[in-house]
């Protein structure tokens, strides 16, 4: 079974949002060279990435509160997405005018799965934001004083006070509750877009096989560079938190060399033959 087989066999078994994550950043281009070997790699680093936060978040406190931390790491995402939204269009863009006719109108059709995988994480990060407003009652008011009038005309000004009283209750558990669904949903959409997104570096194998390889470094150190300017998240001393914290750009980097050297060797594909020079 192909990873395509796989990853489509994991999907189906997942829950809506899940699913969903999964497909918007999973490569899935029909001619798509797929080396089972890459993958696990990459999946591995990016275990074992997980590992090492989880790690480092249990051993040592929290700067600030969880609820900063997270905001601060979805912000953080955010601007690494930005620029690799920025680098990346100009690095596709070289890449498309350096290949020669038809291969450059044929990458630059094929953007398409990128741009959707940079859009998941705006997208599951904001309504995580707009459903957190909600619940701490930062975008809705409380106030029923329409309600309290158009009932007290009816009933009487204690009765129509009561009436109003329990379908706000109601309206406001309602709502909370549904808006509790969508913050959990959304939490765990964004999640998993996050994690597969950086793995497949926004699907932009899509556009072609090398582009990973290319623009992957820059994503963790542009993410390292933000960290580096915040100062740490966690009361670390200094050795623990800088080999850290220069562990994903080097790891990622380190692989990604290796991944070029691997798709030259094994399958013979090099930017001359990308460019079809």
């Amino acid at each position: 079974m192909g990873v395509r087989q796989r990853m489509s066999t994991v999907r189906s078994g997942l829950p809506g949002p899940l699913s969903l994550a999964a497909a918007l950043t999973t490569p899935t281009r029909a001619d798509l060279i797929e080396d089972p070997l890459i993958a696990r790699v990459r999946a591995i680093r990016t275990a074992l990435g997980l590992a090492a936060t989880a790690w480092l978040l249990l051993t040592y406190p929290l700067r600030e509160g969880r609820a900063d931390y997270l905001f601060g790491q979805l912000l953080n995402l955010l601007i690494g997405c930005g620029v690799l939204l920025v680098c990346g269009t100009v690095g596709i863009t070289v890449f498309c005018l350096g290949a020669r006719r038809p291969l450059g109108r044929m990458y630059a059709r094929r953007v398409g799965g990128p741009l959707r995988a940079l859009a998941a994480l705006p997208l599951g990060a904001g309504l995580v934001w707009l459903m957190t407003a909600v619940l701490r009652g930062d975008a809705v008011s409380t106030s029923m004083i329409g309600a309290h009038d158009f009932f007290g005309g009816f009933f009487g000004t204690t009765a129509g006070t009561l009436i109003s009283g329990l379908i706000m209750a109601a309206a406001f558990l309602a709502g909370g509750l549904v808006c509790l669904c969508v913050l959990v949903s959304a939490a765990c959409f964004t999640l998993v877009a996050a994690v597969r997104g950086l793995n497949s570096c926004f699907r932009t194998a899509d556009v072609h096989e090398l582009l990973p390889a290319v623009l992957s470094p820059l994503l963790v150190w542009s993410l390292f560079v933000v960290q580096l300017v915040d100062g740490p998240d966690v009361v670390a001393p200094p050795v623990v938190f800088v080999p850290f914290l220069l562990g994903g750009p080097l790891s990622v980097t380190a692989l990604a060399v290796w991944e070029v050297r691997r798709l030259r060797t094994r399958y013979g594909v090099t930017l001359r033959s990308a460019w079809g020079r």
